[in-house]
């Protein structure tokens, strides 16, 4: 097999198709730059679980006119379940410089929020804490200085279910996208063909056999998905560095949201750059298969 003879077909094939050749790449990069950003941000909900609900906690906020009796009726009632692992008592001032270290990035916000807006409470860690409910059982809302009872996890079941959501949704985009992309590399490898099928007639005719012409197509298609790859590797750094470090920089600080690391690009790099060539190198064997008779 004449390598260099299939790369100067590779290479013609290309220029003569150039349209449709970048639209081809674009719509494979941009495929596999949401399917890379659907990775990560699973990723990212994976790590934030194991940041949240290691500590959920359910807090018991007490009314503004609690008793200091009230008061410690709730505390020696958690001391005395043996639903409760642990709690501790916030104060309205501790509450606030809580609040105030978890949004110092964002002054605005501390600055509109007075001392006394946050109630005390307390924090309570539960022995199981899918028990929550027994624990709201013994607090009523708005008996013996209790205001409400509101349970951690809840909150953020429907936090992860809305995350969850956003990521099924940018992975649904991404597999429309690649069937474009697929389609459209369909398209080409069948426009290629047919402008070259004079070539190819006459390599048939002198011998070759049918996968040594075909292999030029094959190699355009992985050629182009490896370009459009390649573009996805390299948007998805861009928005780390533009978008996740500096405009999320404040929450990732605080530790609100986990940071997205170099080392989970490197690891789902090779993973789209073997979707790219992969599925573009399938699609065109498939398609010179089924609908070319070369």
């Amino acid at each position: 097999m004449r390598v260099n003879f299939v790369l100067s077909e590779v290479a013609t094939g290309l220029r003569r198709n150039l349209t449709m050749t970048v639209a081809m790449i674009l719509t494979t990069a941009i495929s596999l730059g949401l399917m890379g950003t659907g990775l990560l941000i699973a990723g990212m909900i994976s790590d934030m679980k194991e940041i949240y609900y290691d500590k959920v906690q359910v807090s018991i906020f007490l009314a503004d006119g609690v008793t200091e009796e009230q008061r410690a009726a709730i505390d020696q009632q958690l001391s005395d379940s043996p639903e409760v692992a642990n709690h501790i008592y916030e104060s309205k001032d501790e509450a606030y410089a809580r609040f105030q270290q978890q949004f110092s990035q964002q002054p605005e916000l501390v600055q509109n929020t007075p001392p006394d807006a946050l109630p005390e409470s307390f924090r309570v860690e539960l022995v199981n804490p899918e028990r929550y409910e027994l624990i709201a059982a013994e607090f009523p809302n708005g008996q013996d200085g209790v205001d409400q009872v509101r349970d951690e996890g809840d909150f953020l079941d429907r936090l992860f279910s809305l995350l969850n959501g956003a990521r099924n949704a940018t992975i649904a985009v991404a597999v429309v996208q690649a069937l474009a992309a697929l389609l459209l590399i369909s398209n080409t490898i069948q426009l290629a063909a047919f402008n070259r099928r004079n070539e190819t007639n006459i390599m048939r005719l002198v011998g070759a056999s049918r996968w040594y012409t075909q292999l030029p197509f094959i190699l355009e298609a992985a050629l182009a998905g490896l370009i459009g790859a390649l573009l996805a590797i390299g948007g998805l750094v861009v928005t780390k560095i533009l978008f996740v470090d500096k405009t999320l920089a404040g929450p990732i600080r605080a530790g609100i949201i986990p940071p997205v690391d170099w080392g989970a690009i490197a690891f789902i790099s090779p993973v789209i750059a073997a979707a790219g060539v992969g599925l573009a190198a399938v699609a065109a064997y498939v398609t010179l298969r089924l609908y070319v008779r070369i």
